[in-house]
């Protein structure tokens, strides 16, 4: 399961298309990306090309989120994704916003479940990258 991206279903989804897009281009990336490598990257497989500003905008609010790491880089920023995935995105903004009540529901969700426990378990024994 390591490295193994999550795709929640299309009613659910933390990001938004663009974020989406802009997001699997910086998951997939060596290191921080400027918006400009970001509209290159994107523009490549794109009929339409974007705008610079809107991709601008869009990683900008990607970093407001807490989704991406801006640093400065020349005259502008270069972005790097703080989380792994979209479920890990979904993970922080319920904590955010519901604190320890969440976890409390996490946890009756997976000691009411076995095959979930289980899971839980083995997590626990052995990491979760294993």
């Amino acid at each position: 399961m390591a490295g193994e991206r999550i795709r929640p279903s299309q009613d659910c989804l933390v990001f938004g298309p663009l974020e989406n897009e802009i997001m699997e281009v910086l998951w997939k990336a060596s290191g921080p990306m400027t918006v400009r490598d970001v509209l290159g990257k994107l523009n490549t497989v794109r009929a339409a090309p974007l705008a610079y500003t809107t991709v601008m905008t869009v990683m900008s609010r990607l970093s407001e989120k807490g989704a991406a790491d801006r640093t400065k880089a020349g005259r502008g920023y270069a972005y790097s994704p703080v989380v792994t995935d979209e479920a890990a995105m979904a993970v922080r903004e319920v904590i955010r916003d519901f604190g320890v009540s969440a976890v409390n529901h996490f946890l009756d969700e997976i000691l009411s479940a076995p095959d979930l426990r289980e899971r839980f378990e083995k997590l626990m024994r052995e990491g979760p990258g294993n």
